[in-house]
């Protein structure tokens, strides 16, 4: 019965670390939510609707999407990278 509990223990431990939800998507640099929720309210969009953002992280295009939350806030839902587009300039 003791090794049932001492097998628990360090998995409850590291249950106890986890701070977000599996699955979850965390802003990077670039991203509409990085450092906080945007100040202006997305108050013309429906509950439920798509947002994308399209941005360069130096090495490759971030695609993101976004879903309108009740409280107008928005969830990253998706990411996706392609490789940059390079630029040869005004040819």
């Amino acid at each position: 019965m003791k090794a049932r509990h001492i097998f628990a223990a360090p998995v409850i431990l590291m249950l106890a670390g986890c701070t977000t939800a599996p699955g979850t998507l965390e802003p990077i640099p670039g991203s509409i939510t990085y450092g906080g929720q945007p100040r202006t309210k997305l108050t013309k969009a429906p509950i439920g609707s798509i947002v994308e953002h399209e941005f360069n992280d130096g090495s490759r295009q971030v695609i993101e999407t976004y879903v309108i939350e009740p409280d107008r806030s928005l969830r990253l839902a998706t990411r996706r990278y392609r490789p940059a587009l390079i630029s040869f300039g005004d040819d």
